[in-house]
């Protein structure tokens, strides 16, 4: 009852929160907890096992469950105390309206939107999976954990669900229950408004081992389930499991149990009062928390584990001794370290003018880096040929349920899916990447903006950047992809000119530990800066560097482009130069990463005082109006694309060499 009553608590003192939920799952998270391998004392432990929940608007259950548990930070203080409960959704609380990763101990993922716990889930899986096969050794498991996650009916409804329901199927992960709340209630009212299908059913064609319970507070029928699901996960290519259970939020409730008005708003002070007196509580206590209750938490999981984690720690001292190679990479992962020579493969590009596309460039790159870093890996939404994220080296294998040490990934057509997967494997230390065309980012928007409100060095990598797509199209052609993923906060948007700031954007990336990076990159060839007479690819860490400048420094009109538009530039600075004009031509591959410059290199690349500038870019011009200044020209996208080949496409919306030297004229005769 404790959970019960900590969670109504705190919504009533918030005035705001979702109390059914809690008061409903109580009883299914208690009999996790008694399964759940999981230290209290070291919520860190690599081989604990995951609880997520997915069904973030219950987050009060979550804090509650962190508090009766006495989950610990690493100085040894409580994770979330009582105060915390009472400052549930106020400014600056750890104890924040929906699960943030970051702020309270013991939230493995942030949860909110819809599905995406799910997403993060199976990514978990496929991690606990990956790193059993390539690290477990005779008489050292290192990894043998599962992953738990609460679902609920919106949660089923959302189509990420769906996807990485599909694909867990497919790759078998047994390790991975969840458990869907079915109460047949969203905020419009009940669920037979909008979904009456047999969620169990659809698991069941999926491929999913269906069990169903008929009362959340059957604590003996959730253990059985929960008990077969555990010695199923024993065994290699066993199904993952959904525990169907049927529940009724607001449970205790008189007037709001069983009610839309249960989920979304607190019960009321009479409404409390009279559930606590359901229970069978003192109906004016608030947050007590009764000295069995820790006890009981403390029986059911604590010891338990704690024993089973001291004995995982034993058992990495021996491996360590036994296996020293590979106990050096987990120590580089654990810490979020590369490996030393990491990027020593790393190839570099000779100058030449046909020159090659970036994506290609980014597929060489990507396997020399992969090669020394163990633990990357990742793959494509069906787009591997066309995206060239396939790894090719020598043992690089695919990751499939009977192969499960591969590094390659068939995300199948699964967009969303995809990256809330990836997600769900950077959480578990691994350096993942993910790939598509970046007209579908707006797919996988949701995910992608996960990634960066957790701050995970996901790699994700858009192809097919521009109009230069071609012929596909007006539907494949990106125009708004750009800004959108600019206008993220956090999200690092590398948009490389050749090949040669391919390869610096996949070190950067490397390096980067505490936000993701988006790579968009080329269908079509472009060349390869002779980097003996223009200024060093390096340059792209700062973001934007002058590539060509004017013979004494001194540029009368600025070329400022990004990607493919560069090579525009360049050609436009020589047809300009023949005729007199000294123009300065700036790489301008990361807003995000100049920004961060100090004011004084920035002024140095782009100096106010040069009031002719032109902004190149084949995409919105939402955002360019920053560097083209108060009077400066701006060649962008109005409009969506064309189909027609891509020389047809660039001279019909006026990315020429010829128009960028007329607009360059023009703003020298303002």
């Amino acid at each position: 009852m404790t959970l019960r009553t900590l969670a109504i608590d705190a919504v009533q003192k918030a005035n705001s929160g979702h109390p059914g939920a809690p008061m409903a799952l109580a009883p299914v998270l208690f009999s996790i907890a008694e399964r759940l391998r999981y230290d209290p004392r070291d919520p860190s432990w690599d081989d604990r096992d995951r609880f997520v929940l997915s069904a973030g608007h219950a987050s009060a259950l979550l804090y509650s469950f962190l508090h009766l548990a006495r989950v610990r930070k690493p100085d040894g203080s409580a994770a979330v105390t009582l105060d915390d409960l009472k400052r549930f959704r106020q400014l600056h609380s750890i104890t924040a309206g929906h699960p943030e990763k970051g702020l309270a101990v013991g939230v493995e993922t942030t949860t909110g939107p819809l599905g995406q716990g799910a997403g993060a889930s199976v990514g978990m899986a496929i991690a606990a999976r990956w790193k059993a096969a390539r690290y477990n050794q005779p008489g050292h498991t290192l990894f043998s954990h599962n992953i738990y996650s609460i679902l609920g009916d919106g949660c089923m409804m959302e189509g990420v669900t769906s996807e990485v329901a599909s694909l867990a199927a497919h790759q078998k992960l047994g390790n991975l229950c969840w458990l869907y709340d079915s109460n047949n209630i969203t905020i419009d009212g009940g669920t037979e408004l909008a979904f009456t299908e047999d969620t169990g059913a659809r698991f069941a064609a999926y491929g999913w081992h269906v069990e169903r319970v008929a009362d959340a507070n059957d604590i003996e029928a959730v253990g059985r389930a929960l008990d077969a699901f555990g010695e199923r996960s024993k065994t290699l290519g066993a199904p993952p499991t959904l525990i169907v259970v049927k529940s009724r939020i607001g449970f205790g409730s008189p007037k709001k149990e069983g009610t839309r008005h249960a989920h979304g708003e607190p019960l009321g002070v009479d409404e409390v009062k009279a559930a606590k007196k359901a229970y069978g509580w003192p109906e004016d206590a608030e947050f007590r928390v009764p000295d069995e209750a820790f006890a009981a938490f403390d029986e059911a999981m604590a010891q338990r584990s704690s024993a089973a984690r001291a004995s995982w720690a034993a058992m990495v001292e021996k491996y360590a001794a036994a296996h020293p190679a590979l106990h050096a990479e987990l120590l580089a992962l654990w810490k979020g370290e590369l490996p030393a020579g990491w990027d020593a493969e790393v190839p570099s590009f000779p100058a030449d003018a046909k020159g090659v596309a970036t994506r290609d460039a980014g597929g060489k790159v990507l396997n020399a880096l992969a090669k020394r870093v163990p633990w990357m890996l990742g793959g494509a939404a069906d787009l591997a040929p066309s995206t060239k994220t396939t790894l090719t080296f020598e043992g690089a294998g695919v990751f499939q349920a009977a192969t499960p040490g591969g590094r390659n990934f068939h995300f199948g057509v699964r967009e969303h899916g995809m990256t809330a997967v990836l997600n769900g494997m950077a959480l578990s230390g691994l350096r993942p990447f993910g790939s598509g065309f970046l007209v579908f980012a707006d797919y996988a928007r949701g995910s992608l903006r996960l990634s960066s409100l957790m701050k995970l060095p996901v790699a994700h990598v858009f192809t097919h950047d521009s109009i230069g797509v071609g012929e596909d199209g007006p539907t494949h052609q990106p125009i708004e992809h750009l800004a959108s993923l600019r206008a993220m906060p956090g999200m690092l948007v590398l948009r490389p000119a050749d090949a040669n700031e391919t390869a610096e954007a996949w070190k950067l990336m490397l390096r980067t530990r505490n936000r993701p990076a988006a790579l968009c990159l080329t269908r079509q060839n472009l060349p390869t800066v002779d980097r003996a007479s223009a200024g060093a690819a390096t340059g792209l860490a700062r973001g934007g560097y002058v590539l060509y400048d004017a013979p004494d420094g001194k540029p009368a009109v600025l070329l400022i482009a990004t990607g493919s538009e560069v090579g525009l530039c360049v050609d436009a600075r020589t047809k300009l130069a023949a005729e007199g004009v000294a123009a300065r031509v700036v790489s301008l591959p990361s807003w995000e990463l100049f920004a961060e410059q100090d004011a004084a290199y920035r002024e140095s690349v782009i100096p106010p005082s040069v009031r002719a500038r032109v902004c190149v870019e084949m995409a919105s011009a939402l955002g360019w109006e920053r560097f083209a200044g108060e009077r400066g020209a701006i060649l962008a996208m109005h409009s969506f694309g064309e189909s027609a080949p891509y020389q047809d496409v660039a001279k019909h919306f006026g990315f020429t060499v010829d128009n960028v030297v007329k607009l360059a004229k023009a703003q020298l005769a303002i």
